[in-house]
């Protein structure tokens, strides 16, 4: 059975500290939205981690770690995350099917919010999940084969071509993009499976799974205060989406809030 942490407002309540007091009792910890736009402060004995896409359990040598489909990946980011931790062999997996933030992705977040003023993070979240939809993005699983992966980014360079100056990507994108993925995509592509059966099967066999979600319900994409929202389905509901699992296999959502609401943005 799986139970879901989410939080019930605006981000910020605490997710976070609840994961991390409850995370040890579950075989496995699942991301299952976001991306690095939100994160998690965490003393675990005494020592300080600040983690933006790993999940929680990763502080567990027990706890087997998830980032799902839905969520949207700076490889970056990710790498930089992954060296602070020894012993993640065999304990952290990356959904195939997860998408990847390109570093255009931040060069057209940032000149977006010039005019928009919705209050992004800049990090790229929203023209990630834009290219999503639109069925053009680089997928986590397209890393594992050189072919697949050209492919894609020849794509990407003729899509962006006339958008080049005005996200002011440079004469030397092309040769950086690719210089991009052959620093990082190796250090990668070792914890990049098929998350969605492993997740099935592992409820078929009784293990203890928690879903971990990021932002509040109130910057849901869809159910939020749009415009004034993040790009993801924030909800309890998108952990299923997300994961493959049937909504029978949830059995508690953990609603976290804080006594005096705000919001960021």
């Amino acid at each position: 059975m799986a139970d879901v942490v989410v939080g019930i407002q605006w981000g910020d309540e605490g997710k976070g500290k609840i994961v991390d007091r409850i995370a040890k009792d579950y075989d496995f910890v699942v991301r299952y939205q976001g991306g690095h736009n939100a994160g998690h402060t965490i003393v675990h004995k005494g020592v300080k981690h600040s983690l933006h896409l790993m999940p929680s359990g990763a502080l567990y040598p027990k706890c087997k770690n998830i980032i799902s489909s839905a969520v949207v990946v700076s490889i970056k980011d990710l790498c930089e995350e992954i060296s602070a931790f020894e012993d993640l062999e065999n304990r952290l997996f990356i959904s195939d099917r997860a998408h990847v933030i390109l570093p255009y992705h931040a060069k057209k977040d940032a000149f977006k919010e010039k005019s928009q003023n919705i209050g992004t993070t800049k990090k790229g979240i929203g023209p990630c999940y834009e290219d999503k939809m639109a069925r053009s993005g680089i997928r986590m699983g397209d890393l594992l084969d050189d072919t697949i992966l050209e492919e894609k980014l020849k794509a990407h360079f003729k899509a962006i071509e006339p958008f080049k100056e005005a996200y002011d990507l440079g004469e030397d994108y092309e040769k950086d993009l690719r210089e991009y993925f052959k620093t990082y995509a190796p250090k990668i592509c070792p914890f990049i499976k098929d998350t969605t059966s492993m997740l099935i099967e592992a409820n078929q066999k009784g293990e203890k799974i928690l879903l971990e979600g990021a932002q509040g319900t109130l910057l849901d994409i869809d159910l939020g205060t749009y415009p004034f929202v993040t790009s993801s389905n924030t909800t309890s509901a998108s952990a299923c989406v997300s994961t493959g699992l049937n909504p029978k296999a949830i059995n508690e959502v953990i609603g976290i809030a804080k006594a005096y609401s705000t919001r960021v943005g």
